[in-house]
């Protein structure tokens, strides 16, 4: 398993820390010695996220934002480096899953899920950059196995997911010449609250729905959360444009 360095004095920006992947990731960070900085519309969520965090020994800044709306995207960044005094790290792992048929699918569920997955990250990194850019700092995007093989009912998210994969290593290139690194990480399912909130599939079709996942099962969070902070931290130094599958699989069976 990669073990990351040791972050202490460095800052990292968690989005989607309420629960899940996101709350996993955050604390990894502040085991390894980070101060956070954390994220989610979800206040009481957030709120036990950062308890955890404090009792770790770390400082932490709870940004109770609504990512859909690209001012607050910009206010989470602001706040940080205004409160926490730099910004080292940004993570973006806040993230929605809908599925059904193309036929039935709504316009907000699709909009909610290309804003959440894909512009939220753009916007936060728009803001996060001009503070990042002069020192060896570390964007990390969370895709998804989703983003590189096909999946019945799933057409927002797999489209959300592949556009952030080739975002993260469009401006990888674009910044290629600063200290500045961007990699992203592409989880395969996982057993987190992210599942839960897709739509039920009792009207698909079982053939197709049912190829969904690893023949090894489902991903174990930590991993995740160890490559993430490992991408995070100085120790992925070689890392740039890259995106680490970390899906037992899925996206070859």
């Amino acid at each position: 398993m990669l073990a990351p360095s040791d972050m202490t004095g460095k800052v990292a920006l968690v989005t989607g820390a309420a629960s899940g992947l996101g709350k996993a990731t955050a604390l990894r960070l502040a085991e390894v010695g980070a101060d956070l900085a954390i994220v989610d519309l979800e206040a009481d969520g957030l709120s036990s996220t950062a308890k955890e965090i404090k009792a770790l020994g770390r400082k932490v800044l709870e940004l109770p934002l609504n990512l859909m709306d690209r001012d607050q995207c910009k206010e989470a960044v602001e706040r940080t480096v205004a409160e926490m005094g730099r910004l080292d790290s940004v993570c973006n792992i806040a993230g929605v899953l809908r599925c059904g048929a193309t036929e039935d699918f709504s316009d907000n569920d699709w909009d909610m899920v290309l804003k959440v997955n894909l512009e939220a990250p753009f916007f936060v990194m728009r803001a996060a950059i001009p503070h990042m850019v002069d020192k060896e700092s570390t964007i990390v995007n969370v895709t998804s196995s989703a983003g590189f093989r096909e999946q019945a009912y799933f057409a927002a998210y797999c489209t959300s997911k592949a556009a952030l994969t080739h975002l993260t290593k469009s401006l990888a290139f674009e910044y290629i010449k600063s200290p500045l690194r961007i990699n992203a990480v592409a989880p395969g399912g996982m057993a987190t609250p992210l599942v839960s909130h897709a739509a039920p599939a009792m009207s698909l079709d079982p053939d197709l729905y049912g190829r969904l996942g690893s023949f090894k099962g489902l991903c174990d969070l930590s991993d995740v959360t160890e490559v993430v902070a490992f991408l995070a931290s100085p120790a992925s130094r070689s890392f740039h444009g890259a995106c680490l599958n970390v899906d037992a699989g899925e996206i070859i069976g």
